[in-house]
């Protein structure tokens, strides 16, 4: 599993949780996030784990801004990218079981630590249901095609 990550300054401090969630699992990961807590914007990287996604340079994504809606809507404008905004185990874990969300975002002034590594193992851990959940991406893929 090769996950691409992306952060802005309000998601600087909860990067390393991810990271050390990532290493505990053998994950391979891609960091396209900044370093600093200085102010940059989100939408750049947004963009680049979504696009990391969508060429399947990386299978899924994680991205962390201050609320996880304005990274999130940005990489939800990548044709392929489905972003859910997550706030905890349940949600994180519904998106992959009914959406096959293969990016989450999630905000750093919002969610702790534990908050954090709950929702990444169970984001992980679920497994896409198919079925009647496939009519509806089919259907959010015609939209993104103008359909």
């Amino acid at each position: 599993m090769k996950v691409a990550i992306g952060n802005d300054h309000g998601g600087y401090v909860l990067r390393e949780t991810v990271f050390e969630f990532l290493k505990e699992r053998g994950y391979e990961y891609i960091d396209f996030g900044t370093d600093k807590e200085e102010s940059v914007d989100y939408p750049e990287y947004g963009k680049k784990v979504a696009k990391a996604v969508a060429s399947k340079q990386a299978d899924v994504g994680i991205l962390i801004c201050g609320t996880g809606i304005g990274i999130g809507i940005s990489a939800n404008k990548v044709k392929g990218i489905r972003c859910a905004i997550v706030h905890n185990a349940f949600t994180a874990e519904m998106t992959k079981r009914h959406n096959n969300a293969n990016v989450i975002a999630f905000g750093g002034r919002v969610i702790d630590k534990e908050t954090t590594k709950e929702i990444l193992k169970a984001y992980f851990d679920a497994e896409y249901e198919g079925g009647r959940h496939q009519l509806r991406i089919d259907k959010i893929a015609e939209i993104e095609d103008n359909k």
